[in-house]
Protein backbone atom coordinates (compact mmCIF):
# COMPACT_ATOMS: atom_id res chain seq x y z
CA UNK A 1 0.00 0.00 0.00
CA UNK A 2 1.55 3.35 -0.95
CA UNK A 3 0.07 7.23 -1.02
CA UNK A 4 0.50 10.49 -2.87
CA UNK A 5 -0.65 13.48 -2.08
CA UNK A 6 -2.39 16.14 -4.25
CA UNK A 7 -3.60 19.41 -3.93
CA UNK A 8 -6.84 19.69 -5.02
CA UNK A 9 -9.37 22.93 -4.99
CA UNK A 10 -12.21 23.33 -2.80
CA UNK A 11 -16.29 24.22 -4.24
CA UNK A 12 -16.30 25.91 -0.90
CA UNK A 13 -14.16 29.70 -0.89
CA UNK A 14 -14.44 30.05 2.51
CA UNK A 15 -12.04 26.73 3.65
CA UNK A 16 -9.98 27.60 0.55
CA UNK A 17 -8.96 30.25 2.01
CA UNK A 18 -8.91 28.39 5.54
CA UNK A 19 -6.64 26.05 3.96
CA UNK A 20 -3.88 28.32 2.29
CA UNK A 21 -4.17 30.16 5.99
CA UNK A 22 -5.70 33.48 4.56
CA UNK A 23 -5.49 36.77 6.55
CA UNK A 24 -9.40 36.59 6.18
CA UNK A 25 -10.17 33.48 7.70
CA UNK A 26 -7.46 33.62 10.32
CA UNK A 27 -9.13 36.34 12.13
CA UNK A 28 -11.91 34.09 12.92
CA UNK A 29 -10.43 31.76 15.00
CA UNK A 30 -8.20 31.81 17.80
CA UNK A 31 -5.59 29.82 16.61
CA UNK A 32 -3.66 28.39 13.38
CA UNK A 33 -4.16 24.89 12.60
CA UNK A 34 -0.87 25.26 10.63
CA UNK A 35 1.31 26.76 13.62
CA UNK A 36 2.97 24.14 15.94
CA UNK A 37 3.14 26.96 18.61
CA UNK A 38 -0.84 27.13 18.56
CA UNK A 39 -1.02 24.05 20.22
CA UNK A 40 1.32 24.99 23.20
CA UNK A 41 -0.99 28.15 23.49
CA UNK A 42 -3.89 25.85 24.16
CA UNK A 43 -2.58 23.57 26.30
CA UNK A 44 -1.34 26.56 28.64
CA UNK A 45 -5.00 28.10 27.80
CA UNK A 46 -6.53 24.68 28.72
CA UNK A 47 -4.25 24.57 32.17
CA UNK A 48 -6.16 27.35 33.70
CA UNK A 49 -9.40 25.97 33.11
CA UNK A 50 -10.94 23.07 35.36
CA UNK A 51 -13.01 20.03 34.02
CA UNK A 52 -15.03 17.43 35.10
CA UNK A 53 -12.70 15.25 34.03
CA UNK A 54 -13.61 12.28 36.51
CA UNK A 55 -17.09 12.30 35.79
CA UNK A 56 -16.59 12.88 32.11
CA UNK A 57 -14.58 9.27 32.22
CA UNK A 58 -16.79 7.89 34.54
CA UNK A 59 -19.74 8.32 31.89
CA UNK A 60 -17.49 6.93 28.77
CA UNK A 61 -16.29 3.89 30.64
CA UNK A 62 -19.46 2.88 31.30
CA UNK A 63 -21.08 3.69 28.19
CA UNK A 64 -18.14 1.75 26.00
CA UNK A 65 -18.68 -1.50 28.58
CA UNK A 66 -20.74 -2.37 25.91
CA UNK A 67 -18.45 -2.10 23.10
CA UNK A 68 -15.46 -3.79 21.96
CA UNK A 69 -12.36 -3.25 24.41
CA UNK A 70 -8.75 -3.17 24.60
CA UNK A 71 -6.28 -2.25 26.81
CA UNK A 72 -5.41 0.86 24.67
CA UNK A 73 -9.20 2.08 25.31
CA UNK A 74 -8.63 1.33 29.19
CA UNK A 75 -5.54 3.10 29.14
CA UNK A 76 -7.36 6.31 27.25
CA UNK A 77 -9.52 6.48 29.77
CA UNK A 78 -6.85 6.83 32.28
CA UNK A 79 -5.44 9.35 30.32
CA UNK A 80 -8.46 11.10 30.43
CA UNK A 81 -8.36 11.46 34.29
CA UNK A 82 -5.06 12.79 34.13
CA UNK A 83 -5.16 16.52 35.28
CA UNK A 84 -2.42 17.32 32.56
CA UNK A 85 -4.40 15.58 29.56
CA UNK A 86 -6.00 16.83 26.64
CA UNK A 87 -8.13 15.25 23.95
CA UNK A 88 -8.27 16.21 19.86
CA UNK A 89 -12.29 15.43 18.96
CA UNK A 90 -14.63 15.39 16.48
CA UNK A 91 -18.13 13.64 15.41
CA UNK A 92 -20.77 12.50 12.60
CA UNK A 93 -23.98 11.43 12.50
CA UNK A 94 -24.44 7.64 13.71
CA UNK A 95 -24.89 6.75 9.47
CA UNK A 96 -25.62 3.36 9.25
CA UNK A 97 -23.00 1.05 8.28
CA UNK A 98 -21.08 3.72 9.90
CA UNK A 99 -22.19 5.69 7.19
CA UNK A 100 -20.04 7.46 4.25
CA UNK A 101 -16.29 6.88 4.10
CA UNK A 102 -15.75 10.78 5.64
CA UNK A 103 -16.76 9.38 8.69
CA UNK A 104 -14.05 6.52 8.54
CA UNK A 105 -11.59 9.29 7.44
CA UNK A 106 -12.78 11.32 10.27
CA UNK A 107 -11.98 9.07 12.97
CA UNK A 108 -8.56 8.11 11.33
CA UNK A 109 -7.96 12.25 11.77
CA UNK A 110 -8.74 12.39 15.18
CA UNK A 111 -6.56 9.40 16.20
CA UNK A 112 -3.38 10.00 13.90
CA UNK A 113 -3.49 13.94 15.27
CA UNK A 114 -3.77 12.89 18.80
CA UNK A 115 -0.91 10.19 18.08
CA UNK A 116 0.99 13.22 16.52
CA UNK A 117 0.49 15.45 19.21
CA UNK A 118 0.99 13.41 21.91
CA UNK A 119 4.36 12.81 20.62
CA UNK A 120 5.17 16.56 19.91
CA UNK A 121 3.67 17.70 23.10
CA UNK A 122 4.93 15.04 25.58
CA UNK A 123 1.59 15.19 27.57
CA UNK A 124 -1.13 12.50 27.10
CA UNK A 125 -3.94 13.63 24.40
CA UNK A 126 -6.77 11.37 24.13
CA UNK A 127 -8.61 10.63 20.69
CA UNK A 128 -12.25 11.21 21.24
CA UNK A 129 -15.00 10.75 18.47
CA UNK A 130 -18.57 12.71 19.55
CA UNK A 131 -21.45 10.57 18.38
CA UNK A 132 -24.41 12.92 17.19
CA UNK A 133 -26.82 10.54 18.70
CA UNK A 134 -29.16 13.64 19.79
CA UNK A 135 -29.24 14.22 15.82
CA UNK A 136 -33.22 13.84 14.61
CA UNK A 137 -32.81 13.07 11.02
CA UNK A 138 -33.19 10.01 10.18
CA UNK A 139 -33.05 10.52 6.63
CA UNK A 140 -29.62 11.34 6.30
CA UNK A 141 -28.57 8.18 8.39
CA UNK A 142 -30.93 5.51 6.80
CA UNK A 143 -29.02 4.65 3.47
CA UNK A 144 -25.78 3.78 1.81
CA UNK A 145 -24.73 3.69 -1.74
CA UNK A 146 -23.88 0.34 -3.20
CA UNK A 147 -21.90 -0.30 -7.36
CA UNK A 148 -24.20 -1.25 -9.77
CA UNK A 149 -23.26 -1.72 -13.37
CA UNK A 150 -24.82 1.98 -14.24
CA UNK A 151 -24.15 4.26 -11.05
CA UNK A 152 -24.48 3.99 -7.88
CA UNK A 153 -27.38 2.16 -6.12
CA UNK A 154 -29.06 4.13 -3.01
CA UNK A 155 -29.86 1.31 -0.75
CA UNK A 156 -32.52 2.53 2.24
CA UNK A 157 -32.33 0.82 5.60
CA UNK A 158 -35.59 -0.79 5.89
CA UNK A 159 -36.40 -0.05 9.27
CA UNK A 160 -38.93 3.10 9.13
CA UNK A 161 -39.07 5.75 11.51
CA UNK A 162 -42.02 7.82 10.70
CA UNK A 163 -41.47 10.72 13.99
CA UNK A 164 -38.68 13.25 14.90
CA UNK A 165 -37.08 11.06 17.57
CA UNK A 166 -33.32 11.40 18.72
CA UNK A 167 -31.37 8.58 16.87
CA UNK A 168 -30.33 7.60 20.00
CA UNK A 169 -33.52 6.75 20.99
CA UNK A 170 -34.61 4.61 18.05
CA UNK A 171 -34.67 0.64 18.56
CA UNK A 172 -32.92 -1.00 16.48
CA UNK A 173 -35.01 -4.13 14.92
CA UNK A 174 -32.29 -6.70 14.76
CA UNK A 175 -34.34 -8.79 12.29
CA UNK A 176 -34.91 -6.44 9.68
CA UNK A 177 -30.99 -5.93 9.84
CA UNK A 178 -29.63 -8.90 9.78
CA UNK A 179 -31.62 -9.82 6.55
CA UNK A 180 -30.72 -6.03 4.83
CA UNK A 181 -26.84 -6.41 5.73
CA UNK A 182 -26.96 -9.99 4.46
CA UNK A 183 -28.32 -8.59 1.08
CA UNK A 184 -25.61 -5.71 1.31
CA UNK A 185 -23.02 -7.75 1.18
CA UNK A 186 -24.27 -10.21 -1.53
CA UNK A 187 -24.25 -7.44 -3.68
CA UNK A 188 -20.45 -6.94 -3.10
CA UNK A 189 -19.97 -10.44 -4.40
CA UNK A 190 -18.33 -13.07 -2.34
CA UNK A 191 -14.80 -12.94 -1.68
CA UNK A 192 -12.45 -14.69 1.11
CA UNK A 193 -13.58 -11.74 3.29
CA UNK A 194 -17.03 -11.87 3.30
CA UNK A 195 -17.53 -14.92 5.71
CA UNK A 196 -16.03 -12.75 8.73
CA UNK A 197 -17.50 -9.48 7.85
CA UNK A 198 -20.88 -10.63 7.84
CA UNK A 199 -19.83 -11.92 11.49
CA UNK A 200 -18.57 -9.06 12.84
CA UNK A 201 -22.08 -7.17 11.16
CA UNK A 202 -23.67 -9.83 13.01
CA UNK A 203 -22.32 -9.68 16.28
CA UNK A 204 -22.66 -5.63 16.11
CA UNK A 205 -26.58 -6.06 15.37
CA UNK A 206 -26.94 -8.80 17.89
CA UNK A 207 -25.21 -6.45 20.66
CA UNK A 208 -27.11 -3.12 19.87
CA UNK A 209 -30.24 -1.88 21.16
CA UNK A 210 -30.43 1.38 18.63
CA UNK A 211 -29.42 2.81 15.79
CA UNK A 212 -26.05 4.68 17.46
CA UNK A 213 -25.43 1.33 19.32
CA UNK A 214 -25.19 -0.10 16.25
CA UNK A 215 -22.84 2.73 14.94
CA UNK A 216 -20.33 2.75 18.24
CA UNK A 217 -20.29 -0.74 17.88
CA UNK A 218 -18.85 -1.13 14.65
CA UNK A 219 -16.75 1.67 14.95
CA UNK A 220 -15.44 -0.02 18.49
CA UNK A 221 -14.72 -2.63 16.53
CA UNK A 222 -12.65 -1.35 13.67
CA UNK A 223 -10.79 0.83 15.85
CA UNK A 224 -10.85 -0.02 19.51
CA UNK A 225 -6.92 -1.19 19.51
CA UNK A 226 -6.02 2.95 18.69
CA UNK A 227 -7.42 4.20 22.24
CA UNK A 228 -10.22 5.59 20.34
CA UNK A 229 -12.73 6.63 23.18
CA UNK A 230 -16.95 7.55 22.40
CA UNK A 231 -19.22 9.71 23.18
CA UNK A 232 -23.12 9.75 22.56
CA UNK A 233 -24.38 13.37 22.74
CA UNK A 234 -27.93 11.71 22.76
CA UNK A 235 -27.14 9.92 25.69
CA UNK A 236 -29.27 10.83 28.86
CA UNK A 237 -26.19 10.03 31.50
CA UNK A 238 -23.93 12.58 29.44
CA UNK A 239 -26.79 15.21 29.42
CA UNK A 240 -27.12 14.96 32.88
CA UNK A 241 -23.38 16.01 33.01
CA UNK A 242 -24.38 19.22 30.69
CA UNK A 243 -26.61 20.46 33.49
CA UNK A 244 -24.64 23.26 34.44
CA UNK A 245 -23.84 24.18 30.59
CA UNK A 246 -27.33 24.36 29.74
CA UNK A 247 -28.31 26.42 32.46
CA UNK A 248 -25.56 29.46 31.61
CA UNK A 249 -26.44 28.83 28.30
CA UNK A 250 -30.10 29.49 28.87
CA UNK A 251 -29.25 32.78 31.41
CA UNK A 252 -27.39 34.12 28.78
CA UNK A 253 -29.27 32.66 25.38
CA UNK A 254 -29.82 36.22 23.90
CA UNK A 255 -26.12 37.24 24.73
CA UNK A 256 -24.91 34.33 23.02
CA UNK A 257 -27.49 34.96 19.89
CA UNK A 258 -26.12 38.08 19.28
CA UNK A 259 -22.78 37.43 19.65
CA UNK A 260 -23.05 34.85 17.00
CA UNK A 261 -24.79 37.65 14.58
CA UNK A 262 -22.39 40.10 15.40
CA UNK A 263 -19.36 37.28 13.59
CA UNK A 264 -21.56 36.66 11.05
CA UNK A 265 -21.98 40.12 9.87
CA UNK A 266 -17.64 39.74 10.12
CA UNK A 267 -18.36 36.92 8.05
CA UNK A 268 -19.89 38.23 5.42
CA UNK A 269 -17.91 41.73 5.68
CA UNK A 270 -15.33 39.99 4.14
CA UNK A 271 -16.98 38.30 1.09
CA UNK A 272 -18.32 34.66 2.30
CA UNK A 273 -21.61 33.35 2.86
CA UNK A 274 -23.17 32.24 5.84
CA UNK A 275 -23.54 28.37 6.62
CA UNK A 276 -25.68 29.29 10.32
CA UNK A 277 -29.40 29.89 9.53
CA UNK A 278 -30.53 31.63 12.98
CA UNK A 279 -34.36 31.91 13.25
CA UNK A 280 -35.91 34.80 14.86
CA UNK A 281 -34.93 35.80 18.84
CA UNK A 282 -32.88 31.82 18.65
CA UNK A 283 -32.58 29.97 22.34
CA UNK A 284 -30.07 27.57 20.05
CA UNK A 285 -31.44 24.57 22.39
CA UNK A 286 -33.88 21.71 21.30
CA UNK A 287 -36.19 20.72 24.00
CA UNK A 288 -37.08 16.69 23.63
CA UNK A 289 -40.86 16.16 24.25
CA UNK A 290 -41.77 12.81 25.24
CA UNK A 291 -45.33 12.48 24.15
CA UNK A 292 -44.73 13.82 20.88
CA UNK A 293 -41.53 11.77 20.27
CA UNK A 294 -40.20 14.78 18.91
CA UNK A 295 -37.25 16.94 19.30
CA UNK A 296 -38.40 20.66 19.39
CA UNK A 297 -35.92 23.86 18.41
CA UNK A 298 -36.94 26.60 20.94
CA UNK A 299 -37.21 30.07 20.43
CA UNK A 300 -37.62 32.84 22.69
CA UNK A 301 -41.13 35.04 22.70
CA UNK A 302 -41.03 38.37 23.23
CA UNK A 303 -44.58 39.42 23.68
CA UNK A 304 -45.06 36.41 25.81
CA UNK A 305 -41.74 36.42 27.91
CA UNK A 306 -41.52 32.65 27.14
CA UNK A 307 -39.45 29.75 25.24
CA UNK A 308 -41.86 28.01 22.75
CA UNK A 309 -41.32 25.86 20.16
CA UNK A 310 -42.46 25.34 16.89
CA UNK A 311 -46.33 26.07 17.02
CA UNK A 312 -45.90 26.62 20.14
CA UNK A 313 -46.49 23.06 20.96
CA UNK A 314 -44.43 22.99 24.52
CA UNK A 315 -44.42 26.89 26.40
CA UNK A 316 -42.02 27.38 29.40
CA UNK A 317 -41.03 30.57 31.40
CA UNK A 318 -37.57 31.58 32.59
CA UNK A 319 -37.97 29.70 36.00
CA UNK A 320 -39.68 26.69 34.14
CA UNK A 321 -37.23 26.03 31.56
CA UNK A 322 -34.38 26.30 34.31
CA UNK A 323 -35.86 23.66 35.84
CA UNK A 324 -36.46 21.60 33.29
CA UNK A 325 -31.88 21.91 33.18
CA UNK A 326 -32.10 21.67 36.77
CA UNK A 327 -33.91 18.16 37.28
CA UNK A 328 -34.08 16.82 33.63
CA UNK A 329 -31.19 17.62 31.41
CA UNK A 330 -32.18 14.69 29.53
CA UNK A 331 -34.92 16.76 27.79
CA UNK A 332 -32.42 19.38 26.39
CA UNK A 333 -29.82 19.09 23.69
CA UNK A 334 -27.74 21.06 21.48
CA UNK A 335 -28.04 22.81 18.14
CA UNK A 336 -25.29 24.18 16.14
CA UNK A 337 -24.52 26.81 17.95
CA UNK A 338 -24.22 25.39 21.08
CA UNK A 339 -23.02 21.58 20.43
CA UNK A 340 -19.60 22.81 20.05
CA UNK A 341 -19.42 25.77 23.23
CA UNK A 342 -20.42 22.24 25.04
CA UNK A 343 -18.10 20.49 23.82
CA UNK A 344 -15.42 22.63 24.76
CA UNK A 345 -17.01 22.93 28.35
CA UNK A 346 -16.71 19.35 28.77
CA UNK A 347 -13.50 17.97 27.18
CA UNK A 348 -10.25 19.83 27.84
CA UNK A 349 -9.73 20.07 24.04
CA UNK A 350 -6.42 20.53 21.94
CA UNK A 351 -7.98 20.26 18.93
CA UNK A 352 -11.13 19.80 16.84
CA UNK A 353 -11.17 18.12 13.72
CA UNK A 354 -13.82 19.38 10.98
CA UNK A 355 -15.19 18.89 7.67
CA UNK A 356 -15.39 21.38 5.20
CA UNK A 357 -18.80 22.48 6.56
CA UNK A 358 -18.07 22.29 10.02
CA UNK A 359 -14.96 24.45 9.34
CA UNK A 360 -17.21 27.48 7.91
CA UNK A 361 -19.80 27.16 10.72
CA UNK A 362 -17.44 27.61 13.27
CA UNK A 363 -16.18 30.67 11.82
CA UNK A 364 -19.23 32.61 12.94
CA UNK A 365 -18.47 31.32 16.34
CA UNK A 366 -15.99 32.86 17.37
CA UNK A 367 -17.32 35.56 19.64
CA UNK A 368 -19.79 33.37 21.03
CA UNK A 369 -17.02 31.71 22.67
CA UNK A 370 -15.24 34.72 24.33
CA UNK A 371 -18.89 35.96 25.53
CA UNK A 372 -18.14 32.73 27.32
CA UNK A 373 -13.98 33.74 28.24
CA UNK A 374 -12.96 31.19 26.77
CA UNK A 375 -11.26 30.51 23.14
CA UNK A 376 -12.13 28.38 19.95
CA UNK A 377 -9.58 24.95 19.99
CA UNK A 378 -7.34 24.88 16.42
CA UNK A 379 -9.94 24.02 14.12
CA UNK A 380 -8.17 21.13 12.14
CA UNK A 381 -9.31 19.87 8.82
CA UNK A 382 -10.29 16.40 8.44
CA UNK A 383 -8.42 14.06 6.66
CA UNK A 384 -9.28 14.20 2.60
CA UNK A 385 -8.86 10.37 1.46
CA UNK A 386 -10.00 8.32 -2.05
CA UNK A 387 -8.90 4.66 -2.15
CA UNK A 388 -7.53 3.53 -5.58
CA UNK A 389 -7.93 -0.07 -6.43
CA UNK A 390 -5.02 -1.71 -8.75
CA UNK A 391 -7.93 -2.15 -11.37
CA UNK A 392 -8.91 1.45 -11.35
CA UNK A 393 -5.46 2.62 -11.25
CA UNK A 394 -4.74 0.42 -14.13
CA UNK A 395 -7.72 1.86 -16.18
CA UNK A 396 -6.55 5.19 -15.73
CA UNK A 397 -3.13 4.40 -16.70
CA UNK A 398 -4.04 2.71 -19.83
CA UNK A 399 -6.41 5.65 -20.59
CA UNK A 400 -3.79 8.27 -20.20
CA UNK A 401 -5.44 10.36 -17.50
CA UNK A 402 -4.33 12.33 -15.12
CA UNK A 403 -5.15 11.26 -11.62
CA UNK A 404 -6.00 15.20 -10.26
CA UNK A 405 -8.27 15.70 -12.78
CA UNK A 406 -10.37 12.95 -12.02
CA UNK A 407 -11.03 13.50 -9.20
CA UNK A 408 -11.80 17.13 -10.17
CA UNK A 409 -13.70 16.23 -12.67
CA UNK A 410 -14.79 12.78 -13.09
CA UNK A 411 -14.37 11.19 -16.94
CA UNK A 412 -17.76 11.84 -18.14
CA UNK A 413 -16.33 14.56 -20.42
CA UNK A 414 -13.21 12.60 -21.00
CA UNK A 415 -15.45 9.96 -22.00
CA UNK A 416 -17.93 11.76 -24.32
CA UNK A 417 -14.72 13.37 -26.40
CA UNK A 418 -13.19 9.89 -26.71
CA UNK A 419 -17.05 8.78 -28.51
CA UNK A 420 -16.38 11.55 -30.26
CA UNK A 421 -13.42 10.69 -31.55
CA UNK A 422 -14.54 7.31 -33.02
CA UNK A 423 -18.31 8.44 -34.23
CA UNK A 424 -19.02 8.41 -37.80
CA UNK A 425 -19.00 12.50 -38.19
CA UNK A 426 -20.78 12.21 -41.78
CA UNK A 427 -23.91 10.33 -40.07
CA UNK A 428 -24.44 12.81 -37.75
CA UNK A 429 -24.00 15.73 -40.11
CA UNK A 430 -25.96 14.18 -42.33
CA UNK A 431 -28.85 13.78 -39.62
CA UNK A 432 -28.70 17.41 -38.37
CA UNK A 433 -28.98 18.43 -42.15
CA UNK A 434 -32.03 16.32 -42.12
CA UNK A 435 -33.33 18.41 -38.48
CA UNK A 436 -32.99 21.93 -40.10
CA UNK A 437 -34.89 21.10 -43.21
CA UNK A 438 -37.48 19.84 -41.21
CA UNK A 439 -37.59 23.10 -39.16
CA UNK A 440 -37.21 24.90 -42.05
CA UNK A 441 -39.65 23.72 -44.24
CA UNK A 442 -42.67 23.12 -41.05
CA UNK A 443 -41.64 27.14 -40.86
CA UNK A 444 -42.55 27.76 -44.13
CA UNK A 445 -45.71 25.54 -43.59
CA UNK A 446 -47.10 26.81 -41.09
CA UNK A 447 -46.51 30.36 -42.54
CA UNK A 448 -48.94 29.18 -45.35
CA UNK A 449 -51.40 27.67 -42.75
CA UNK A 450 -51.68 30.60 -40.55
CA UNK A 451 -53.28 31.91 -43.76
CA UNK A 452 -56.28 29.91 -43.75
CA UNK A 453 -56.32 26.92 -41.71
CA UNK A 454 -55.10 28.33 -38.08
CA UNK A 455 -57.11 25.17 -36.83
CA UNK A 456 -54.54 23.07 -38.15
CA UNK A 457 -51.35 24.15 -36.13
CA UNK A 458 -51.64 22.23 -33.45
CA UNK A 459 -51.58 18.72 -35.69
CA UNK A 460 -48.80 20.73 -37.85
CA UNK A 461 -46.72 20.98 -34.54
CA UNK A 462 -47.42 17.53 -33.24
CA UNK A 463 -46.50 16.56 -36.66
CA UNK A 464 -43.26 18.64 -36.67
CA UNK A 465 -42.61 17.30 -33.20
CA UNK A 466 -42.75 13.52 -34.23
CA UNK A 467 -40.72 13.83 -36.84
CA UNK A 468 -37.47 15.79 -35.03
CA UNK A 469 -38.04 12.75 -32.17
CA UNK A 470 -37.71 10.19 -35.04
CA UNK A 471 -34.65 11.61 -36.18
CA UNK A 472 -33.22 12.09 -32.78
CA UNK A 473 -33.87 8.61 -32.15
CA UNK A 474 -32.05 7.20 -35.08
CA UNK A 475 -29.02 9.54 -33.82
CA UNK A 476 -29.09 7.64 -30.35
CA UNK A 477 -29.10 4.73 -31.87
CA UNK A 478 -26.12 5.35 -34.00
CA UNK A 479 -24.56 6.59 -31.04
CA UNK A 480 -25.76 3.45 -28.51
CA UNK A 481 -23.81 1.87 -31.87
CA UNK A 482 -20.83 3.21 -31.17
CA UNK A 483 -20.81 2.65 -27.26
CA UNK A 484 -21.15 -1.19 -28.32
CA UNK A 485 -18.49 -1.02 -30.61
CA UNK A 486 -16.28 0.21 -28.16
CA UNK A 487 -18.01 -0.97 -24.94
CA UNK A 488 -14.79 -1.82 -23.23
CA UNK A 489 -12.94 1.57 -22.92
CA UNK A 490 -16.42 3.52 -22.42
CA UNK A 491 -16.54 0.52 -19.07
CA UNK A 492 -13.77 1.94 -18.14
CA UNK A 493 -14.35 5.42 -18.23
CA UNK A 494 -17.61 4.39 -16.41
CA UNK A 495 -16.02 1.91 -13.55
CA UNK A 496 -13.22 5.16 -12.83
CA UNK A 497 -15.78 7.95 -12.67
CA UNK A 498 -18.10 5.39 -10.58
CA UNK A 499 -15.32 4.81 -7.94
CA UNK A 500 -13.59 7.78 -7.95
CA UNK A 501 -16.00 10.88 -8.75
CA UNK A 502 -19.78 8.75 -8.47
CA UNK A 503 -22.85 11.09 -9.36
CA UNK A 504 -20.10 14.35 -9.43
CA UNK A 505 -19.40 14.06 -5.81
CA UNK A 506 -15.97 12.86 -4.11
CA UNK A 507 -15.41 9.35 -3.14
CA UNK A 508 -15.78 10.02 0.37
CA UNK A 509 -20.00 10.92 0.48
CA UNK A 510 -21.24 8.28 -2.03
CA UNK A 511 -19.11 4.96 -1.07
CA UNK A 512 -19.30 2.94 1.87
CA UNK A 513 -16.22 1.24 3.91
CA UNK A 514 -18.07 -2.00 4.16
CA UNK A 515 -17.33 -2.74 0.37
CA UNK A 516 -13.62 -2.64 0.72
CA UNK A 517 -13.72 -4.43 3.85
CA UNK A 518 -15.51 -7.39 2.14
CA UNK A 519 -12.80 -7.03 -0.66
CA UNK A 520 -9.76 -6.15 1.26
CA UNK A 521 -10.49 -7.58 4.70
CA UNK A 522 -10.29 -5.84 7.74
CA UNK A 523 -7.36 -5.23 8.11
CA UNK A 524 -6.89 -2.68 5.01
CA UNK A 525 -7.68 -0.25 8.22
CA UNK A 526 -4.95 -0.72 10.14
CA UNK A 527 -3.24 -0.80 7.04
CA UNK A 528 -4.18 2.62 5.73
CA UNK A 529 -3.41 3.96 9.62
CA UNK A 530 0.48 2.93 9.32
CA UNK A 531 0.65 5.51 5.82
CA UNK A 532 2.91 8.82 6.66
CA UNK A 533 -0.01 11.33 6.76
CA UNK A 534 0.15 14.68 7.75
CA UNK A 535 -2.68 17.43 8.11
CA UNK A 536 -1.48 19.95 4.80
CA UNK A 537 -4.62 19.99 3.33
CA UNK A 538 -3.25 17.62 0.60
CA UNK A 539 -5.86 15.21 -0.62
CA UNK A 540 -4.60 11.68 0.25
CA UNK A 541 -4.64 9.14 -2.79
CA UNK A 542 -4.16 5.71 -0.98
CA UNK A 543 -3.51 2.93 -3.31
CA UNK A 544 -4.92 -0.10 -2.10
Amino acid sequence: MEMINLSLPVANKFVTDYLEQKNSTKDFFHYSYLDKGSYEKRVKELEARSFMRNDVADYIEAYMKNFPQSDKVRHSIAKLRMENSVVVIGGQQAGVLTGPLYSIHKVISIILLAKQKEEELDIPVVPVFWVAGEDHDYLEINHIYTPSKEKMKKVVFPQRVLDKRMASDIELDKQVCTDWLETIIESYGETDHSQSLLQLLQKAVDESTTIVDFFSYLTMSLFKDYGLLLVDSGDKEIRKLEKEIFLKQINEFQQLADAVSTQQKLVQENGYSLVIEMAENPVNLFYYDDTEQERVLLQYDERGNRFVGKDKIVSFTFDELKEIASEFPQKLSNNVVTRPITQDLLFPTLAFIGGPGEIAYWAELKKAFEHLEIKMPPVVPRLNITLLERSVEADIEELKLSMKDVLINGTSEKCAQFLQSVSNEKIARLLSEVKDVIETKYNQIEEEIKAGHKGLLPLLEKNEDFLISQVEFMQNKVDDSVKLKHEVIVNKFSRIEQNLKPEGSPQERIWNITYFLNKYGIDILQDVMELPMTFDGTHKVVKL
